[in-house]
């Protein structure tokens, strides 16, 4: 058995030929910058990219298959360098019960079954080539589709306000929506932790998920976790989201939950916090739009204090790009002598580091190592921050 670092939402902003996939994802979010960042980099063993349906991708994964540089795992995935890529998709669905949006995402095993997902799902959503469209199909159907085709179902960062299960979704319980044995695992999502989702007791049937629903190169792996696995592949994965053999999820590496965008509740327009979730204008600007926090939301659903089962550590991680003072050209110096990112922030000694730049610097990434950094909570779609006055 290994420990493998993964994160598994990832997106595509482009295709090669340059047509959007992620419309709000960079440019340079193509599927070769992806796993050249993933690897090189950022230092991960295997990561879901979760727009493999769209048949263009489809297509640039292949041609990489005939050149040689990506080849398929016999249990699942496909192998590029020192990363796995899990071929993954994010759908949203909206139920005739007016429940939702709600997004969740797909994994599949093959190019092939990947093929046979995007067929269905072209017939069931108005545009297959974009990224999180909306499909024209209730969750349960889409669970049963996904089983059919061996693949693994997970509702994607189920607090967020926007676009969730229990943010903008159901009222009480997920089986309104889902069969909850089709469910494969949970995703947490930027502004919750396990302690805070472990207060909704039909959660504990399930293991956790955290995720970087990255946008851009730099946020792949601002969150991720550590997995036990014989190898990386996509059945040793899904053995590892049940428990199964030995195979499972060591650890949960997140951000505080105070730097999450949606954390506290929040105006939309001048950010300032509202203490009372009750108000529907804002105290400070009169703005209209508040947006509930999703530690907010939790007071609400919550319904034990008891603890899942068996729960790995969930670490309060700060990405280096929090870190006060650090820079695209420090991070570069860094990132020259210690190659990838998972080895800076978990691996290289601090006399090592403090030999590379500033004590000020290094102090910081040690601090944030021992989740010892002050941090000043998000909301409202504005990320938290370090406090760098303390």
């Amino acid at each position: 058995m290994q420990n493998y670092y993964v994160d598994l939402h990832i997106h595509i902003g482009r295709t090669n030929s340059g047509k959007p996939v992620k419309i709000t994802g960079a440019k340079t979010l193509t599927i070769e910058n992806i796993l050249e960042e993933a690897t090189d980099v950022k230092g991960m063993d295997m990561i879901g990219v979760i727009d493999c349906h769209v048949p263009e991708v489809i297509l640039e994964l292949e041609k990489l298959i005939e050149k040689g540089e990506v080849f398929p795992y016999q249990e699942g995935g496909l192998r590029f360098k020192n990363v796995t890529l899990l071929l993954g998709s994010e759908i949203e669905i909206y139920d005739e019960n007016c429940h939702g949006p709600i997004h969740t995402l797909a994994f599949l095993p093959t190019i092939e079954k990947m093929k046979d997902f995007s067929n269905w799902l072209s017939t069931k959503m108005k545009n297959i080539t974009l990224s999180s469209q909306r499909i024209y199909a209730d969750g349960r159907e889409l669970q049963s589709k996904v089983k059919e085709l061996s693949g693994i179902f997970i509702p994607a960062h189920v607090f967020t306000p926007y676009k969730s299960l229990y943010g903008r979704g159901v009222k009480h319980s997920l089986t309104e929506v889902f069969d909850e044995k089709l469910i494969d695992g949970i995703e947490l999502g930027l502004s919750s932790n396990t302690d805070m989702a472990d207060q909704i007791q039909e959660l504990h049937n399930y293991t956790f998920v955290s995720n970087s629903d990255a946008h851009s190169l730099p946020k792949i792996a601002r969150e991720y976790q550590i997995i036990q696995m014989e190898e990386p592949t996509f059945e040793e994965f899904r053995k590892a989201l049940k428990n199964e053999e030995g195979r499972k999820i060591v650890a949960n590496y997140g951000l505080d939950p105070l730097l999450g965008k949606y954390h506290k509740t929040t105006c939309e327009k001048c950010y300032h916090l509202i203490e009372d979730v009750r108000q529907e204008v804002c105290p400070s600007c009169g703005h209209k739009k508040i947006v509930k926090g999703v530690f907010d939301r939790l007071q609400e659903l919550k319904n034990t204090e008891e603890k899942g089962p068996n729960r790995p550590p969930y670490i309060h991680q700060v990405p280096l790009e929090f870190i006060p003072g650090l820079g695209p050209k420090t991070l570069r110096k860094l990132r020259d002598h210690f190659r990838t990112e998972m080895s800076i922030l978990h691996e290289v000694p601090e006399e090592a580091l403090r030999e590379v730049v500033s004590d000020q610097i290094v102090d910081a990434i040690m601090n944030a190592r021992g989740g010892t950094l002050t941090l000043q909570a998000g909301g409202g779609g504005k990320y938290g921050k370090v406090d760098s006055s303390k």
